[in-house]
């Protein structure tokens, strides 16, 4: 690691983790006051006492003397004139008046200007500033002053200007008549003057009531300007028209103090009888004065804490006046949310009030959104408690001319006799005239040592320290104090305080009409200790009869520094880390050694080594320590040894106070900005509304300063380390070596480390570890050494600077991405990432990974801003900053990666080809160069524009590798959450070129990846050709990759696509192996590869259920095997596809497609045979059974597929059998035979779905299906196929036979008989005569057709049954007439002479069928041709061509028949027709001559 540039987001967001703790332990540590008075009435006194050797806490500035102008005016009239004065701090200026004169010269400075106002004669009796309302005067009038005499009111307007180089706003101010501005004060004489921020003006009249100054531009009747009475009913208005002042009788209560709380709204009025009034202005400010409560008695009253007792310092028990109350003040809301108004008494108490019923104690809130603005609804004034009078004497004795306050004589009486006070933001000044020869002011301010988050207080109890305990500083001076006001910041101070406050203070509502002068101001309520880094010292003007005196107020870390500069001796320095903790005294060092504390004097470079030597020396910030160990002296923790009684706690590191004041140093400085959002919406309800501006939160002003003070701070520890100074710049200076103490776990220190670690630490670890031999054995044991906790500490402080780089380096960015207007740069985020940024905190920027996404999206906005076509720079113009200001978020690989960009930017507008496409070579460099950094979403767009695949595969792919270097995804022994992760990072990248493969198929989504800001390039429209040829490149470019993950993604996607045909030509050799594995379960994975690539293959499990998804790459493969013409392999995954059982049972195969596989698998085994490629050994296998197999599965399937047919047609036909009107008519036995009907319907459905399903041996079709169903015809042509021989008589064939004819004889008759004989039979003859038994079918037919004959139920033919034999031994006669001759020699069979006479007759058919085709044979003709050759005329020549041996047969046989005809004992008229028959038959035969009879 790279110990000056490299950020490692790891170390960032564990020291992220540290300051997130300590801001929220600061946070809650804010107490309310109320809480604070509340805990301090525990304390054993609530005042403490500034060490006398240390600096002084309050120091006077300067001093200036009266203009001379003012004192020879007052001197003029004799001190008896009317004279008043004050500060108005908004223009730094200080004003008194003499008569009707007013003067206004400048309080923090003499410049030897005092410019006079002079109103006519009437003296002026009270004076106000207001800020000018916008739209009524010019705008170079700013504020108002309001003058009052007793005869008039006067409007005069205030111009503030720079003066010439406009470093000083203050530096003129003039004053503007404005005459139509004047109007009487009817005999009014006003008391005080008080405005508010809005430019509201109150006015107290001597009279009691409060009136308000209205003024206008004026138009028409309307005045100007007037005076409105708030507080006067009706009646007392008539009066006060009707009778003049003077003759008004009574006691009036005139208002001699008013003041406003612009936060709350509330306006407080104090009379002189010490009446307190309170007023409400409205939620807004705007509405009319309301009075809410008025309390007489506040003095009476008890407080609700201290219940009226006295304070711990007693006061003279024999007071003589009652005390009065001096002064009034609103509290801020960041002092308390619960007290609002705070009354200084004469006695030197403070009477803190609220207006609100409820307590806050146990409902106060907490946390970083500040204090909420909803303030209660005032209701009251009651005295919640009463702190007691600060006491005398406690000071450090700071002495003014020859007086020392503390050399005053006890006898005295040490009461207060407070004159005037003066109270804001926890500071009280009191003018006490106690003393008898000078007063004195005596100034009360937060202690800031009870304010150390972390320090010390390790032994009081929780409740002590969170009282509020205050410091008391007492200031001798020559007469009496008048007037006293904050010098308020500077404005540019001021506007980086507030931009960086505002948002946790004042909870980001702040009224914009208060100036951020004041604003900031009330952040010195949350004590030095957190904002002395940012604020500056605190400043006080008081104005006195005798001149000005400016006061600051010293911070610890001043005080720190006067220390330091004084060269003070280390027991006062020890003393400062004592008292403030170390932790807090480490933080104040870094402050003074980095120079990021607020100053107004440069910090010299021995205050600043002074401070790093204190912040690393051991001695006063201590070591690193076990918790619960005194084996090293920690100055945070009290000496002693071991304590045998107390428990055993787990022991844990403690690090030094350096390592704690850096962690607080750190902390305070970011947390302004930590957990609160760096953007904000200006303008829309959202981040989604497209009307809402983003900008950043803070000001770029604001940032700068943030900004620089932390790298202040990182460039500090970064130079101590670099000097190796100090623990932690010795031990991290060692470097990133291996096995460092810094990373390894268990890791030991070499000899010379061991040695650095004891010379730093000196003393402190040779105790430890000479603790002599005696006592070796009682020596506790720590879990840590001294070098490990060493160790420990220097890597967190480590991890700290880094976060301390990374803030200051988000900080710049910040700055640059609002220098270019966020709103511009974000206009083509969408909607989610929008709010995503509106809502990414700071901390979430520095030190999670989506802050560091969103910062890239922010630079690539940026960059675009640049490169776009515009023409607003290059890339070198703002990656130069970026690189400079803010690397771990810049770095050089996005450098690389814009540089790209550009180079897409100008090749997408490039009408050449040539300069495109070596622009676009350019860019693919590039990225080649960083393909980790790169967006390849919105890149690779960009390239598929130019037509530039190449990047548009190799990158993504080396991006894949660049994310996975170790290869964890092809690891299948690692953990399976590891390699998920792995597969699921390279998935993303190749989905890019998927995706391109998508859009040149057509089906990708049109929507662009650029920036929508601008188009981007214009797409060509491709024809077929190309998009085919593209899509090519696109594959060809992928299988030259090694990545076999890509090649199946690439292979899967393709086929989704339905690419089939482009990969099967262009896939690569590592196609096949994944079809076979996608085809597959992992558990027939093996077998499918054995079997699949064998040289003589087997035909793989048959019927191996694959799932509808795998059944496509078998397909696939299957037709790779044809393409490549290896016919063999091809017919075994064709098998295994039409035997395919389905998994899901949703897509299984149609009997139809599986004969299709199974045909094409036939044709590929045939194919095979005539393979010139196989060995004879394995041609032979081949020929002997793989043909055989397949063609007899074939067979078996058609068998099926007429099964299935037949039990559907069976099914239907049942079906649509009306059986509603039969079973009306015949009762229960049509019912019955009904409902057998349906149920055999449904039996034959079911079976017919289960044929479906997938393939049946023949002997499951024959058993389960034919046979059960009747299905006599398929079950004989099952029989002959299966060649079945299991009994020896044939009765099964015999008897499946009479089943078939009887089923036909009851269906169609003797007509349907002989039409099945004729189907099936043809089918299986010839045979060996079991399978087609003749004499059985003869006779079975035969005695059907007599009995259906003489019955009269059908007209048979004589020649029908003969006819069908002789098809069912497709036309061979002489089978057939061997049949009828057995059965006619065979006379008990034939008993019945009917019988017998239409056996005979059907012999003459068949004999006549048989002289036919023999003659059609000869003559070249068919039987039928035959037949009318025989009808007509035949020559001697035609009669020649018969052949001899037949004829002799035909006519032996006709001759006999003709004998057995004569026997029959029939009547001779039935018989003379088939005798006729034969003997013309016969002598056809014999006598050439006489074919015309026959």
């Amino acid at each position: 690691m790279s110990w000056v540039e490299e950020v490692v987001l790891r170390d960032v967001t564990n020291a992220g983790l540290v300051v997130s703790d300590l801001i929220g332990r600061e946070v809650a540590a804010q107490l309310d006051l109320e809480e604070a008075l509340e805990a301090s009435r525990y304390a054993s006194h609530p005042y403490s006492t500034h060490p006398r050797e240390w600096p002084p806490l309050i120091e006077v500035e300067d001093t200036w003397e009266l203009p001379p102008v003012l004192i020879e005016r007052y001197n003029a009239a004799g001190g008896e004139g009317t004279a008043l004065c004050g500060i108005f701090p908004e223009i730094r200026r200080a004003w008194a008046s003499v008569d009707n004169s007013l003067f206004l010269w400048r309080f923090d400075k003499w410049d030897g200007q005092c410019p006079e106002y002079n109103v006519e004669e009437q003296a002026i009796c009270a004076v106000g500033l207001a800020k000018s309302r916008p739209g009524i005067f010019i705008e170079a009038i700013q504020y108002l002053l309001i003058l009052a005499t007793p005869v008039e009111l006067i409007l005069v307007g205030v111009c503030c200007s720079g003066g010439g180089d406009n470093s000083d706003p203050y530096a003129e101010v003039s004053l503007q008549p404005l005459p139509e501005y004047t109007i009487p004060s009817d005999g009014v004489t006003m008391t005080c003057i008080s405005c508010t921020d809005k430019g509201r003006i109150f006015m107290a009249g001597r009279d009691g009531h409060i009136y308000e100054l209205h003024y206008t531009t004026g138009s028409g009747w309307h005045k100007r300007c007037r005076k409105v009475c708030l507080t006067a009913g009706v009646g007392s208005v008539i009066s006060r028209w009707v009778i003049p002042n003077m003759f008004k009788f009574g006691a009036v209560d005139p208002i001699v103090e008013m003041v406003v709380d612009n936060e709350r709204q509330i306006l407080y009025a104090r009379t002189e009888e010490m009446k307190i009034q309170v007023f409400v202005m409205g939620p807004s400010g705007d509405s009319p004065l309301k009075k809410v409560a008025e309390e007489r008695n506040l003095l009476n009253q008890k407080d609700a804490h201290y219940g009226g007792r006295q304070a711990t310092a007693s006061r003279a028990s024999n007071r003589s006046a009652k005390p009065s109350i001096v002064s009034i003040s609103p509290l801020s809301t960041l002092e308390s949310k619960w007290l609002h108004l705070v009354a200084i008494l004469s006695d030197g108490r403070r009477m803190y009030l609220s207006t609100s019923t409820s307590s806050g104690s146990n409902s106060t809130v907490g946390g970083l959104s500040g204090f909420n603005n909803h303030h209660h609804r005032p209701s009251c004034l009651k005295v919640v408690t009463t702190r007691p009078s600060p006491p005398l004497g406690v000071s450090g004795g700071l002495t003014f001319g020859a007086m020392s306050l503390a050399g005053r004589n006890q006898t005295e009486d040490l009461s207060l006799k407070v004159e005037t006070a003066y109270y804001s933001t926890g500071t009280l000044v009191l003018s006490d005239s106690s003393p008898p020869t000078m007063s004195s002011l005596l100034i009360v301010s937060r202690d800031s040592s009870s304010q150390s988050s972390l320090s010390g207080n390790l032994g009081a109890s929780a409740r002590s320290s969170r009282a509020l305990r205050e410091s008391v500083s007492s200031l001798p001076v020559e007469g009496r104090m008048l007037f006293v006001a904050d010098v308020l910041p500077l404005p540019d101070t001021a506007a980086t305080v507030l931009s960086l406050y505002s948002e946790l203070e004042f909870c980001g509502s702040e009224s914009s009409v208060e100036s951020c002068e004041k604003a900031s101001g009330k952040l010195w309520a949350r004590g030095d200790l957190s904002t002395q880094h940012i604020l500056p010292r605190r400043r006080i003007v008081i104005f006195s009869t005798v001149g000005m005196m400016e006061v600051v107020f010293n911070r610890p870390v001043d005080i720190l520094r006067r220390l330091l500069e004084s060269n003070s001796p280390r027991p006062i320095l020890e003393d400062f880390f004592n008292r403030f903790g170390a932790g807090e005294a480490a933080a104040m060092c870094l402050m003074l050694a980095a120079r990021i504390v607020h100053s107004e004097n440069l910090i010299s470079n021995v205050v600043a080594e002074k401070a790093a030597e204190a912040f690393e020396d051991p001695r006063i910030v201590g070591v690193p320590q076990v918790e619960g160990t005194s084996g090293l002296s920690n100055t945070r923790t009290a000496a002693g040894g071991f304590s045998m009684g107390q428990v055993v706690q787990e022991a844990e590191p403690v690090f030094s106070g350096a390592h704690e004041g850096l962690c607080l140093c750190s902390s305070r400085l970011l947390f302004p900005v930590w957990e609160l959002p760096v953007m904000v919406v200006k303008g829309g309800c959202d981040a989604a509304s497209e009307n809402g501006l983003i900008a950043c939160r803070l000001s770029v002003g604001a940032m700068q300063v943030l900004e620089n003070k932390t790298r202040a701070l990182e460039i500090f520890l970064r130079s101590r380390r670099n000097k190796r100074r100090g623990l932690y710049g010795c031990v991290a200076g060692l470097g990133d070596m291996t096995g460092s103490i810094l990373y390894g776990t268990g890791s030991e220190l070499g000899a010379g480390d061991r040695s650095m670690v004891r010379n730093l630490f000196g003393a402190y670890f040779r105790s430890v570890e000479s603790n002599g031999g005696g006592t070796s054995n009682k020596r506790q044991r720590l879990p840590y050494s001294p070098a490990e906790l060493a160790a420990m500490e220097v890597r967190a402080m480590e991890c700290i600077r880094q976060l301390l780089l990374r803030s200051a380096e988000a900080l710049f960015l910040l700055q640059l991405v609002s220098q270019h207007h966020v709103t511009r740069l974000v206009q083509g985020f969408d909607a989610n990432i929008r709010q995503e940024l509106v809502q990414l905190t700071f901390h979430q920027l520095v030190c999670s990974e989506e802050g560091d996404r969103l910062a890239t999206r922010l630079i690539s906005a940026l960059m675009e801003y640049y490169t776009g076509p515009d023409g607003r720079g290059t890339v070198d113009d703002i990656s130069g900053k970026l690189r400079e200001g803010c690397p771990s978020y810049f770095k050089e690989s996005d450098y690389k990666f814009f540089l790209a960009v550009e180079c897409l930017e100008r090749a997408a507008v490039t009408p050449d080809p040539d300069v495109k496409e070596n622009l676009a070579r350019e860019a693919f460099d590039f990225l080649s160069k960083v393909p980790e950094s790169a967006d390849l979403r919105t890149v690779c767009k960009r390239f598929e524009d130019l037509r530039f695949y190449e990047a548009v595969v190799r990158l993504p792919l080396q991006k894949a590798q660049a994310l996975d270097p170790a290869g964890d995804a092809f690891h299948e022994q690692i953990e399976q959450a590891i390699r998920d992760y792995a597969i699921a990072q390279r998935e993303q990248c190749y989905e890019i070129i998927a995706s391109a493969l998508r859009s040149l198929k057509g089906e990708g989504s049109q929507r662009e990846f650029g920036s929508p800001a601008r188009p981007v390039a214009v797409r060509s429209v491709l024809d077929h050709a190309s998009r085919r040829k593209y899509i090519c490149q696109i594959v060809q470019l992928s299988v030259q990759s090694p990545d076999r993950l890509f090649h199946e993604y690439l292979y899967r996607t393709m086929i989704d696509l339905g690419l089939e045909n482009e990969l099967l030509e262009y896939g690569g050799p590592d196609l096949v192996p994944f079809l076979q594995t996608a085809g597959c379960e992992p558990a027939q994975e093996v077998r499918a590869l054995s079997a699949l690539t064998s040289a003589t293959p087997s035909v793989g499990q048959p019927g191996a259920p694959i799932h509808s998804n795998q059944a496509k790459y078998f397909d696939l493969l299957a037709r790779y095997y044809v393409l490549k013409r290896q016919h063999l392999l091809a017919a075994h995954v064709l098998l295994r596809l039409a035997e395919r059982r389905s998994i899901d049972g949703s897509n299984a195969p149609s009997l139809e497609q599986r004969r299709q596989y199974l045909s094409n698998a036939v044709l590929q085994a045939k194919s095979a045979s005539n393979n010139d490629g196989l060995v004879a050994s394995n041609r032979g296998a081949f020929d002997s059974g793989l043909l055989d197999l397949l063609e007899g599965k074939l067979a078996v399937l058609q068998f099926q597929i007429k099964v299935k047919e037949e039990l559907e047609a069976m099914a239907t036909r049942l079906e649509a059998t009306p059986g509603t009107s039969e079973s009306v008519q015949n009762g229960s036995a049509a019912d019955s035979r009904f409902n057998g009907d349906a149920n055999l319907a449904n039996a034959a459905r079911e079976k017919a779905k289960e044929l479906s399903s997938d393939l049946k041996s023949i002997t499951q079709l024959y058993n389960e299906y034919a046979v059960p169903f009747e299905l006599w015809e398929i079950c004989l042509e099952m029989l002959y196929f299966a060649n079945y021989s299991g009994d020896a008589d044939s009765s099964i064939i015999r008897e499946t036979w009479a089943r078939l004819i009887d089923q036909a004889l009851l269906s169609g008759g003797i007509a349907e008989a002989c039409s099945v004989l004729k189907r099936v039979g043809s089918k299986v003859y010839p045979g060996d005569g079991a399978v087609l038994p003749l004499d059985t079918l003869c006779l079975h037919l035969e005695k059907a057709a007599l009995e259906r004959v003489e019955s009269g139920t059908e007209s048979v033919g004589d020649e029908d049954v003969a006819r069908a034999l002789l098809a069912a031994c497709k036309g061979a006669a002489e089978p057939t007439l061997n049949t009828y001759d057995q059965l006619l020699s065979n006379g008990a069979i034939l008993s019945s002479p009917n019988l017998r006479l239409r056996l005979l007759q059907s012999v003459l058919v068949v004999l006549r069928e048989w002289a036919m085709s023999v003659f059609a044979q000869r003559m070249g003709t068919t039987a039928a041709g035959a037949s009318l050759i025989l009808g007509g005329a035949f020559s001697p020549e035609q009669t020649m061509v018969l052949n001899q041996g037949i004829r002799d047969k035909i006519t032996s046989a006709a001759n006999r028949y003709m004998t057995e005809v004569r026997r029959l004992p029939l009547p001779q008229s039935r018989t003379e027709a088939v005798y006729r028959g034969f003997r013309e038959l016969e002598e056809s035969l014999i006598a050439p001559f006489s074919f015309d009879r026959f």
